[in-house]
């Protein structure tokens, strides 16, 4: 009695916000309608381009920077649409201002520069409510498959992306056979698909995890005589084939709820691969040169380069070269993190928001406790804002992130500049303790 009791109230409770988000759709519907949806090849403009290489540099020193420093790197995607829309609404406002006249800018425009940005950084790692929903879903749907990408052509593209791979790799990176590089292409596609279905319902991908798979299947397969360098390479091959296929879904995803056309969508993708193929390699020089990559003392640890080669020459030697305890110490950890994150679940909110996550707590174990000191403070700002103005909180918490995190890149670019050039500052600054007298 006290379960039916729950569900009706339950129900009460969640009638009214469902009538409501039906009724902002349906409005959705009406100005869907008068809008005129541009073809997809008008959704690819010169100046989205232009703005896709400014911000795909960006984003790429921005990756390098996480990747090298903290070895997390969260995800972009609003920071790239948010950019992208702040960069072209500008610029037609500047133009506006001095009497051009301008193509208005569309939100298929900003989702074709999201993607095409995207894709460059990740090189571098109910009744008659009910009615107009399903129009608006049917509405999605036209122009969403009218362009769609016939299987053939998705399958040719892969194929022959794995005989240049299966060709040219090993060339590279003798040590991985070619018939290992054919097997990497064959098994990628179903952990793509395990990776995509993730991202889609976590927003997190985990395409590294993947990728280990096939470091230690690679790096155990060819042994001692080059199974550190195979491994690594095979874990490189399946994180981009894995991660890629999370970035086009969740590309595809906005570009469905915005209208977009599947077309432009990957035409933007090719394009941002282009664009990454040698911004990323350029922006990752300008770090190789500029800074002491790998230093244990220096800004730029590399922790998961470590990490990573460590895993390879496990998967070749075995356990036995782990530390006295090791394993023993791990599978103890991992008890206790199951046992945390059990309690997590079963716990009333109220108790379970004060209880550690076990992820959050590895990550100073990795990096140093710099990095938790960063989070900590912002963990405090966050909360205090959510106490002033919870609405605000949430609706600006995004930009706030975007801002911090593409700042912090910019100034990446001036201090590899110096350092570069070996110009160090004017003043250097010491405080020690007091001579005792």
């Amino acid at each position: 009695m006290r379960t039916e009791n729950t569900t009706a109230s339950a129900a009460v409770e969640i009638s009214e916000p469902l009538l409501l988000e039906s009724q902002k759709i349906g409005d959705d519907v009406d100005s869907d309608s008068s809008e005129k949806i541009p073809e997809w090849k008008d959704q690819i403009t010169v100046r989205g381009l232009v703005a896709s290489a400014v911000l795909g540099t960006l984003f790429c020193i921005i990756t390098h920077k996480l990747n090298l420093t903290v070895g997390i790197i969260p995800s972009l995607n609003v920071g790239a649409g948010l950019l992208g829309f702040f960069f072209i609404k500008s610029w037609t406002g500047f133009l506006s201002r001095l009497g051009f006249s301008v193509q208005p800018f569309t939100r298929q425009e900003n989702t074709v520069i999201q993607t095409c940005v995207v894709a460059c950084y990740g090189l571098a790692f109910s009744d008659s409510d009910s009615s107009k929903l399903l129009m608006e879903q049917r509405k999605r749907d036209e122009i969403f498959l009218k362009d769609r990408i016939p299987s053939w052509f998705a399958a040719s593209g892969y194929v022959g992306l794995a005989a240049i791979s299966t060709a040219t790799i090993p060339m590279i990176f003798p040590p991985l056979k070619w018939y290992l590089v054919l097997c990497s292409y064959i098994i990628a596609p179903a952990l793509a698909f395990c990776n995509s279905y993730g991202t889609g319902l976590t927003d997190w991908s985990l395409a590294s995890t993947y990728g280990k798979i096939g470091l230690f299947i690679i790096a155990s397969l060819v042994g001692s005589n080059g199974g550190v360098i195979a491994g690594l390479v095979a874990c490189g091959v399946m994180m981009t084939i894995v991660a890629t296929a999370a970035d086009l879904m969740q590309d595809f995803k906005t570009g469905y709820l915005t209208l977009s056309s599947a077309k432009s969508m990957f035409v933007s993708q090719l394009v941002g691969t282009a664009m990454g193929c040698v911004i990323a390699p350029l922006t990752f020089w300008m770090y190789w040169t500029a800074f002491d990559i790998g230093s244990p003392d220096g800004p730029y640890k590399a922790p998961y380069a470590v990490i990573f080669r460590e895993m390879a020459i496990l998967g070749i030697e075995g356990f036995s070269e782990l530390p006295k305890h090791c394993l023993a110490i791990c599978c103890g950890f991992f008890v206790a993190a199951v046992v945390v994150n059990l309690l997590r679940d079963v716990t009333p909110t109220k108790i379970s928001q004060f209880i550690p996550i076990p992820m959050a707590m590895a990550v100073p174990f990795y990096i140093g406790a710099y990095f938790a000191i960063d989070m900590f403070v912002g963990t405090v700002i966050l909360f205090v804002w959510e106490r002033i103005n919870r609405k605000d909180s949430e609706d600006y918490a995004g930009a706030v992130a975007s801002g911090l995190i593409c700042g912090d890149g910019i100034w990446t670019i001036p201090s590899a500049i110096l350092s570069i050039f070996r110009i160090n500052p004017p003043i250097c600054m010491y405080f020690g303790p007091s001579s005792s007298s």
